[in-house]
């Protein structure tokens, strides 16, 4: 699925409806350029897991974690240098458990993610103007087929 959008709240709803739809154990892996609105679609994915904290990017501290119907589980592996890096904190403890996985850079630590994820890709669209993102939902395995009822 592809979706263009030009405003940031639109991001917060298409994460919302992700969120919204989302089940135990799911895998959401966000791969785009910095600010191109990975925690923005984040902050929608915790809204529509009814989580009320306000989210932040885990930058520094790898992973943040909230309650809501849902337990979520938010990684940044901007900064890890080695998978084994990530690998150390316990990540497939994370991963495989009944929360809501989301992983900022998945595409750099390809190696430590399952092969049946929500890989969403957001992309800066300059040549249509500023705030213009092509965001591309791609779902890999049976489990996340409630991904066709997103629409923007």
């Amino acid at each position: 699925m592809e979706f263009i959008v030009d405003k940031v709240e639109q991001t917060i709803e298409l994460g919302r409806q992700v969120g919204s739809l989302a089940k135990p154990g799911d895998i959401i892996c966000l791969i785009g350029d910095l600010g191109t609105g990975k925690t923005h679609i984040t902050k929608g994915i915790a809204k529509g897991l009814e989580i009320e904290d306000y989210i932040t990017s885990p930058t520094f501290t790898i992973v943040n974690e909230y309650d809501g119907r849902l337990k979520l589980y938010h990684f940044d592996v901007y900064r890890v240098n080695d998978p084994d890096e990530i690998a150390a904190i316990g990540f497939d403890e994370y991963i495989f458990s009944e929360a809501v996985s989301i992983v900022e850079w998945a595409n750099y630590i390809d190696e430590l993610i399952p092969r049946e994820n929500i890989t969403i890709h957001i992309e800066k669209l300059p040549e249509c103007g500023e705030g213009y993102r092509k965001i591309t939902i791609e779902a890999y395995g049976e489990r996340y087929d409630y991904l066709k009822e997103i629409k923007l």
